[in-house]
C-alpha cells in the first residue's frame, strides 16, 4: 500500500501509527526506511538495508545480528542481501518519502514482493509507486473538525491558554485556507506566540513569509512552507511545471478542457526556468544570465498526460465533477499561491490569463444559448460549475480595460444572472463595463438601426452597429436592475438618460425581442409613456412573429399576458396568452420559461378572482422552478400560492407557506421575500394580530434600505396607514396615506398595479371620517374618486374590499345616507389631487 498525499498532509505519521497498529500481526517487525536522505537512487537498496540492519530505526521486531551475517556473505549487492533477509520472514517495512527516487523504490518494492511472501510494504510518497498489487490510499488534508482541533492542540502549546473559541471565525479561516493540511497548521500554530488568530489568518496571502517556524528537528524541507512546495517542485520536469504554474490562474478548478486550453501552447519563459537541473536533464545548456526570456511550450496533446502525472504527484487534486461525468481539477490553496509566484518569475501572466479570458468568453457566449432550450438544465449546471472562473475572466477583462471581452462576458451572462436571480451580479458588473467605453445614450443619440444578429453570435472585437448595440445593451442591463438603487435613477441626468434610451429604439425592431433590448420596455414605462407599452408589446409579439423567434416569442407573450392581467381597462386575454407561451416553452424544453408561463396565467386568473385555478398554477410552476435549483423562483411562485389560498378560503395551508418562505429566505435579496412578508401583513391585520403584522412591516421597511425594492414602496407606506387605521391611529394613518395615494399615481405603480390608488384614497377616507366627523363629506368625495380610479373589470382582493366597506361605514356613521350620497356624488369628476386638497391632507 502506498499512501499519498501533498506535502504536509501527515503520510509519515499516519505509517507509522499504521505500522504500531499492526505490530502484533507481523513477528519480524515492523522496519522504517526513511529515503528522504537519498540522494543517488542507486543508493536506495542500500539504504533500506541499513535501515533493516540499524537498531534505531528498528520500530518493532529482531535484532539485526543475522543481518551483519548475511551481509558478510553477500557483500557485493544489497538487492540480494535484502532479498535473503526478507524472504523468510513475516515483516512490515516502511518505506518513507519515495517521491525523488521513485524509480527505484518501486523497482525495490516490486523485487522484494515478488520474492519475499511474507513481506508487505507500506510506501509514503507524493505519487503512487506504480507497481503490481499496489492500494494507493490518498492522506486527505483534515476536515474542519479535525483540523481545528490540531490547530487548538498546537496553539495551545505554542501559547499557553489558546483556545480556537476564543475566536471561532479566524481559527477556521487559518485551517481552511491552508487547506487542511497538518504541517501548515502547526506552522501557523507556531506563530501565535506573537500573532492573534486573526492576524495570521489576514497574513495568509503571504504565507510562505509568514509560516517559516517549524521544529528544528524535523526534515529541513519540513521546516518552512515553502521548503515543502519547493520540494515538490524541485521533482518536476520542465512540461509539467509549465502546466502546475498556469494552473494558478484558474479560480475554482477546471476541467481538462480548460486546462488544454490554458495550460498548452507557447508562453514566454523567464528566470523561474534559467539554468535549473531540469533544463540540464533536457539536453539544454544553462540560460546565460540576463538572456531573454526563452518560449515555453506544451503542446496541448500532451495536457492530459502531464495533468494525470500533477494529480499522482499530489500537487493537483482531481474529483468528479458535482454534475455531469467529467473530472474537475483543482490545486490546493497554498499550492495555487506558490505557482502563481513560479507563474510571475516565468514571465507568462500576462498570456496565461489572456488564454484563460479567452477560453471561458468562448465558454459563456456558445453557453448562453443552451439556457433557452432542452439544454437548459445543463447550461446551468455547465455556468454554475465555472462560475468562479467566469468572475476572474470579467475582473481581469476589467482590470485591462477590455471593453470587447467586457461586453462579450456581460451580455452572455445577463441570462443566468436573471434565472438566477443574482441581480446584484448583474448590476455591478454592467456598471464595471459600462465605465470601459463611451455612453452610447449621450448626445446626440442617433436612433438604433434593425439589427437581426445577436451581439454574442459571433466572438468579439464587435464593430460598427453591432458594437454600438452591445454597449447599449450593458446600460439596458443596469436599467433592469434600477429597483435596486432607486435614488440613481431619480435625478435630472437619469430622467434625460431614460428619455434617450426610450427615443433610440421603436417598436418592432428585432433588437428589442430577445435581452437587453427587451429591457427598453423599462424606461418607456419610467418616463410615463404608460400609454405606449401596449402598442410597443403589440409590436414586438408581431415582430417575434414574423421573424419566426419562437423562444422570444414565448417571452413577449408573457409580458403582454403579465400586463394584461394588471390592466383590466386594456382589451385582450392575459390567459390566452399565457396559455400560448407555455405551449412553447413546454414543447422547446425550458423549464424556467414554462414555471414564468404558468405564473403569468396564474396571475391572470387571480386578477379576476378565480383563485383556486391560480393556486393550481402556481403549484404545477414550483416543480419546474425546482429542477433547476431556481431557489428564488420557487419561492416567489410559493409565496404567490399562499396569497391566493388564503383568498380562496384555505387561510390555515396559505398563511403555512407564506411564514416558510419569510423563514427560508432570512435576508436574501430577491423578490419573494417582501412578497411574502406584504401578503403576511394583510392577512395579520385582517385577522386582528395588528402587532405581528407591524413587526413584519417593520422588517421590510429595514430590507428596504439595504435592497431598495422601490417597486414595493408605495405598497409598505400604504399598509402602513392602513394598519394606523386598524389600531386607531387615524391622524397618523392620514399622513401615511397621503404618501402613498402619491406613490400608488407614478408611472411603474399605475403599470404593476393600477388599484392601488383607490386602495389608499379609501385608506385616506376611513381616516378621514374616523378622525374627524366634521370632514366626512371630504371622506365620501373621496371615496367616489377612488371609485373612479378601479381599473375596469378589477375584482378586489378580501382587504381592498374590507378597507371599502369600512369607509363607507364610517363616512355614512357621521353623515347619514342622504348626505352621504350627496357629499359622494359631489366627488364626481374630480381628480385625486383636487379632492385630497379639498380634505386639507
Amino acid at each position: 500500500m502506498t499512501l499519498t498525499g501533498p506535502g504536509g498532509a501527515g503520510k509519515t505519521r499516519l505509517s507509522q501509527e499504521a505500522g504500531e497498529a499492526v505490530a502484533d500481526a507481523v513477528p519480524d517487525g515492523v522496519w522504517l526506511a526513511e529515503l528522504a536522505p537519498v540522494d543517488d537512487p542507486d543508493d536506495v537498496p542500500e539504504a533500506v538495508l541499513t535501515a533493516l540492519g540499524a537498531r534505531e530505526t528498528v520500530l518493532r521486531g529482531a535484532g539485526a545480528e543475522e543481518l551483519r551475517a548475511a551481509a558478510e556473505r553477500k557483500a557485493d549487492d544489497p538487492m540480494v542481501r535484502l532479498t535473503e533477509h526478507c524472504g523468510p520472514r513475516r515483516m512490515l517495512l516502511v518505506l518513507d518519502n519515495c517521491e525523488h527516487v521513485i524509480d527505484a523504490a518501486a523497482r525495490l518494492a516490486e523485487h522484494l514482493l515478488a520474492q519475499c511472501p511474507g513481506l508487505t510494504v507500506l510506501a509514503t510518497s507524493r505519487e503512487p509507486l506504480g507497481v503490481p498489487g499496489e492500494l494507493v490510499r490518498p492522506v486527505e488534508p483534515l476536515p474542519e473538525p479535525f483540523a481545528l482541533r490540531l490547530l487548538a492542540d498546537r496553539g495551545a502549546a505554542a501559547r499557553p491558554g489558546f483556545r480556537t473559541d476564543d475566536d471561532p471565525r479566524a481559527a477556521a479561516e487559518i485551517c481552511q485556507r491552508l487547506d487542511g493540511l497538518p504541517l501548515a497548521i502547526e506552522l501557523a500554530a507556531a506563530r501565535l506566540r506573537m500573532l492573534t488568530p486573526r492576524q495570521i489568518a489576514d497574513r495568509l496571502d503571504d504565507r510562505f513569509r509568514l509560516l517559516t517556524s517549524g521544529a528544528r528537528t524535523v526534515l529541513p524541507r519540513q521546516q518552512t512552507l515553502r521548503a515543502v512546495v519547493d520540494w515538490s517542485w524541485d521533482l518536476l520536469d520542465t512540461a509539467e511545471r509549465a502546466v502546475l504554474r498556469r494552473l494558478s490562474v484558474f479560480a475554482g478548478g477546471c476541467d481538462l478542457a480548460a486546462a488544454e486550453a490554458v495550460c498548452g501552447g507557447r508562453a514566454a519563459g523567464g528566470p523561474a526556468d534559467a539554468g535549473r537541473s531540469d533544463a540540464m536533464e533536457d539536453g539544454a545548456a544553462p540560460r546565460p544570465e540576463g538572456a531573454p526570456p526563452e518560449a515555453v511550450f506544451v503542446d496541448p496533446r500532451d495536457v492530459p498526460d502531464l495533468l494525470g502525472s500533477l494529480v499522482d504527484k499530489s500537487l493537483v487534486v482531481a474529483a468528479p465533477a458535482a454534475h455531469g461525468d467529467v473530472m474537475r481539477y483543482r490545486l490546493l490553496e497554498t499550492v495555487s499561491e506558490y505557482a502563481a509566484e513560479r507563474l510571475d518569475e516565468a514571465g507568462e501572466r500576462d498570456a496565461a490569463e489572456r488564454a484563460h479570458l479567452t477560453h471561458f468568453r468562448e465558454f459563456a457566449r456558445v453557453t448562453d444559448p443552451e439556457l433557452r432550450g432542452h439544454g437548459q438544465r445543463a447550461a446551468i449546471a455547465a455556468f454554475e460549475a465555472e462560475y468562479e472562473n467566469l468572475r476572474t475572466a470579467l475582473r481581469r477583462a476589467v482590470a485591462a480595460r477590455d471593453e470587447q471581452e467586457g461586453l462579450c462576458l456581460v451580455l452572455s451572462l445577463a441570462w443566468f444572472w436573471m434565472i438566477r436571480d443574482v441581480r446584484v451580479e448583474a448590476r455591478n458588473w454592467s456598471r464595471d463595463v459600462m465605465a470601459l467605453g463611451p455612453d452610447p445614450f449621450a448626445p446626440p443619440v442617433a436612433p438604433a438601426a434593425p439589427l437581426y444578429a445577436r451581439c454574442t453570435d459571433t466572438p468579439p472585437p464587435l464593430s460598427g452597429e453591432l458594437l454600438q448595440e452591445a454597449r447599449r445593451g450593458v446600460h439596458l442591463i443596469q436599467l433592469s436592475c434600477m429597483d435596486m438603487d432607486p435614488a440613481a435613477w431619480q435625478t435630472p441626468e437619469a430622467g434625460r438618460k431614460l428619455g434617450a434610451i426610450r427615443d433610440t429604439y421603436r417598436p418592432g425592431l428585432p433588437q428589442t425581442c430577445w435581452s437587453p433590448g427587451s429591457f427598453w420596455f423599462f424606461a418607456v414605462l419610467m418616463t410615463g409613456e404608460v400609454a405606449q407599452l401596449r402598442h410597443l408589446i403589440d409590436e414586438t409579439v408581431a415582430t417575434c412573429r414574423e421573424l419566426g423567434l419562437t423562444w422570444e416569442l414565448a417571452g413577449a407573450l408573457q409580458q403582454r399576458a403579465n400586463i394584461l392581467a394588471n390592466r383590466t381597462d386594456w382589451a385582450g386575454d392575459a390567459t390566452r396568452d399565457a396559455d400560448e407561451a407555455l405551449e412553447i416553452c413546454t414543447r422547446l424544453g425550458d423549464a424556467w420559461g414554462t414555471a414564468e408561463a404558468l405564473s403569468s396565467r396564474g396571475e391572470a386568473y387571480e386578477r379576476r378572482g378565480e383563485y383556486r385555478r391560480a393556486a393550481d398554477d402556481f403549484q404545477a410552476a414550483i416543480p419546474y422552478a425546482m429542477e433547476l435549483g431556481a431557489k428564488a423562483q420557487v419561492s416567489l411562485l410559493t409565496a404567490r400560492l399562499g396569497a391566493v389560498l388564503v383568498e380562496a378560503g384555505d387561510a390555515e395551508r396559505g398563511e403555512a407557506l407564506l411564514w416558510r418562505v419569510v423563514e427560508d429566505n432570512g435576508s436574501r435579496l430577491n423578490g419573494a421575500l417582501p412578497a411574502a412578508r406584504l401578503f403576511l401583513v394583510s392577512l395579520l391585520g385582517r385577522t386582528g394580530r395588528t402587532h405581528e403584522a407591524r413587526e413584519q412591516l417593520a422588517l421590510l421597511r429595514q430590507e428596504f434600505k439595504v435592497f431598495g425594492f422601490a417597486v414595493f414602496e408605495g405598497f409598505v407606506v400604504g399598509s402602513q396607514a392602513w394598519l394606523d387605521t386598524l389600531d386607531g391611529h387615524h391622524e397618523q394613518a392620514l399622513g401615511h396615506a397621503r404618501e402613498a395615494v402619491e406613490k400608488a399615481a407614478e408611472p411603474l405603480s399605475q403599470m404593476v398595479a393600477p388599484q392601488l390608488l383607490a386602495v389608499h384614497l379609501g385608506t385616506m377616507a376611513r381616516a378621514l371620517a374616523s378622525y374627524d366627523a366634521g370632514r366626512a363629506a371630504h371622506a365620501a368625495r373621496l371615496l367616489a374618486v377612488a371609485d373612479g380610479h378601479l381599473p375596469p373589470g378589477h375584482v378586489p382582493v378580501a382587504q381592498e374590499r374590507e378597507i371599502r366597506a369600512a369607509a363607507e361605514r364610517a363616512a355614512r356613521a357621521a353623515l347619514g345616507d342622504a348626505d352621504y350620497a350627496a357629499a359622494y356624488a359631489a366627488g364626481d369628476g374630480l381628480t385625486w389631487q383636487e379632492a385630497v386638497a379639498a380634505a386639507g391632507w
